[in-house]
């Protein structure tokens, strides 16, 4: 069974970084494991992939050292056992309520003691068979990793709640949906977000385990990490392909070529609004109160 990079990083009290990768070319997953990423992040809430694909994409993965740290729907519990057993090492499972959700979560991707994950053996985690079932079990428990998604104004309220329950290793903050659900959408400097990374960290910290979100550079990443973040996500194929393309038509455009771009804009507004805003945000949060 392979071994988490990201559990690993996060027992030695180190910063585990991940991508997202939306498309489903086998090859992009294979190049972002062997150029040694900690984690890829899956995701299976909003895209509509099945999960024999997420499978193939994971197989393609295993030729490197990422972690695959997939994120299934909200309620999909059923669905997390076999996403872990075709590989993948961690879930990260979105829009957690309450404290009772959360003990659902690990009920469902832990094996017994701690959780009643159901048994298989015959898929690439154990890998096929090749160990004994006490074995697999007890390392399963091990190298698997649960991170729950707060994005709910109430669920942040109760964060140190949830950070408690047992078999939660992370904890990690989604600013896009907390405005949204917030009614201020995309006000990532409103004193609402501010006061949300605040609260998760210092619940991370108290229940001793780790605590992520997105950031969207250097910079940004510096002043989390500066608060006790231990799991960052940047960047996503789709963003970087759309910005090699555009980088194309700028330099060509010094040259005369001309292009008939159908997209209104660049997407570049919105990365470099998060992270103005957040580094108010942390500016904020880390100032003597």
């Amino acid at each position: 069974m392979r071994k988490s990079q990201i559990k690993a990083k996060l027992a030695r009290k180190e910063v585990a970084l991940c991508t997202l990768l939306h498309g489903v070319d086998p090859s992009f997953f294979e190049l972002t494991s062997m150029m040694g990423f900690d984690g890829i992040w899956m995701d299976m809430e909003h895209h509509g992939y099945s999960v024999e694909t997420a499978g193939t994409l994971m197989r393609a993965a295993r030729v490197g050292t990422a972690d695959i740290m997939v994120r299934p729907a909200k309620g999909e519990f059923m669905r997390m056992g076999r996403l872990l057993e075709l590989g993948a090492q961690g879930v990260m499972y979105p829009r957690c309520t309450n404290a009772a959700e959360a003990r659902e979560v690990v009920r469902w991707c832990k094996f017994a003691p701690l959780g009643e994950r159901g048994f298989d053996g015959g898929n690439p985690d154990m890998p096929y068979c090749t160990m004994s079932i006490a074995d697999y079990v007890r390392v399963a428990n091990e190298q698997s990793f649960v991170i729950v998604q707060l994005e709910e104004p109430k669920a942040v309220a109760i964060a140190d709640e949830i950070a408690a329950v047992e078999g939660i290793d992370a904890l990690f903050f989604g600013p896009a949906d907390f405005t949204v659900l917030s009614g201020v959408p995309g006000q990532f400097d409103h004193p609402s977000v501010m006061k949300a990374i605040e609260t998760i960290a210092t619940a991370a910290r108290r229940a001793g385990i780790a605590w992520g979100t997105t950031c969207s550079g250097l910079e940004h990443a510096k002043r989390l990490i500066a608060l006790g973040a231990g799991i960052l996500c940047h960047g996503a194929d789709i963003i970087m392909v759309k910005n090699g393309m555009e980088e194309i038509q700028r330099q060509f455009a010094t040259i005369g070529f001309e292009f008939n771009n159908a997209l209104n804009g660049s997407g570049e507004h919105y990365s470099q609004a998060v992270g103005k805003s957040v580094k108010s945000a942390v500016a904020m949060v880390s100032s003597p109160q």
